[in-house]
């Protein structure tokens, strides 16, 4: 009923969560619709324009992509989950070097839930630009965060192994083996 008849923002909550959980099917058409829906519903809902700059990115319509987030930022700079996503759309668009500032305006918000996922990828993008201190710093921060961040232990891993540091990075790699089942 929220979906159909509720306040414009309710409306727009609900449809982006659909979209969302579409998306994570990988079912990007009916995850296109909801959003459109989101969007006419209200304009200013920053999440319906981080979900579809996901959906546009995993399309490979980047530019479409790109104009979602920055819309979505302009609305809301804050959003922790839109400079993440923003972050590692960069990253992966081969500018690394941009993707920081926003991995790191991600964790600078109080209330975002997971900032060991914007420390370790932050820590990915920076090894792409053989960034080893920094890339040693985020993933220690991120290993602060979560002990047990799996992503954060072998990224750790492989720059203690990169640096001679063997005996700790197999330590590392022990206590992945010790977190995961095997497969």
């Amino acid at each position: 009923i929220i979906a159909e008849q509720g306040p414009p923002r309710d409306r727009a909550r609900v449809h982006t969560e659909l979209a969302g959980a579409y998306y994570e099917r990988g079912n990007l058409g009916v995850a296109l619709e909801e959003l459109r829906i989101a969007i006419a519903a209200d304009a200013n809902y920053a999440p319906a324009y981080n979900v579809l700059a996901l959906v546009h990115a995993d399309l490979r319509e980047n530019d479409q992509a790109q104009a979602n987030f920055e819309r979505a930022l302009r609305i809301d700079p804050a959003d922790a989950d839109v400079n993440h996503n923003y972050g590692w759309f960069l990253c992966q668009s081969g500018r690394e070097e941009q993707s920081l500032r926003y991995f790191l305006a991600a964790v600078r918000n109080p209330l975002y839930a997971t900032p060991q996922k914007s420390y370790a990828l932050a820590a990915g993008c920076a090894l792409r630009k053989n960034r080893d201190n920094d890339a040693y710093d985020f993933y220690e921060r991120a290993l602060r965060l979560d002990p047990n961040y799996l992503v954060a232990i072998m990224g750790m891993a492989q720059v203690r192994f990169k640096r001679g540091q063997l005996a700790e990075s197999r330590a590392l790699v022990s206590r992945y083996n010790k977190l995961v089942e095997p497969t």
